[in-house]
């Protein structure tokens, strides 16, 4: 295993200097799953839910999430974003499938953008759905694959 990164000599938390890396395309898939009871997707679904349509406003927190992850995780680089794009999908009858994919042309991977992505569109379900079912959970959050840069392509299921 490789040493932290992030850390100096001292034990300080630093934000990594990648000014001599060369930009590679990079790209990185992450995935989250709001577990739910059935009655909610069904909700969700059919475009009931009180609050709007609510894979499409998820879908859109994940893009503005990715967008500013910088902001939120200390250490992480600001990223100029080539494309994020989410998918929401109903998962069995009782789950919203979600995965998001970010590209970059950079220095540092794309993992944490993808990774907040999938996350803040989960919460977003959960807050639209909230009145209805409070039992919701979000499960899963992993990064799924990532190319690009150094370390190479990393996949798992």
């Amino acid at each position: 295993m490789s040493a932290l990164t992030h850390f100096d000599a001292a034990g300080r938390a630093v934000m990594v200097d990648v000014g001599a890396k060369p930009e590679t395309a990079r790209e990185a898939t992450a995935a989250a799953r709001v577990v739910m009871r059935p009655e909610t997707l069904r909700m969700i679904v059919e475009g009931a839910a009180r609050k709007g349509d609510v894979l499409g406003v998820a879908r859109l927190a994940g893009i503005m999430a990715a967008k500013r992850t910088a902001e939120l995780i200390p250490l992480c680089h600001p990223l100029p974003l080539t494309a994020v794009t989410l998918d929401l999908a109903p998962e069995g009858e009782d789950a919203v499938a979600i995965t998001a994919t970010v590209r970059t042309t950079g220095r540092t991977g794309v993992e944490m953008e993808a990774l907040t992505a999938a996350s803040i569109a989960a919460l977003t379900v959960y807050d639209m759905c909230k009145a209805v079912d409070r039992g919701m959970r979000i499960e899963g959050v992993r990064v799924l694959a990532k190319s690009g840069g150094k370390s190479g392509d990393f996949a798992q299921d």
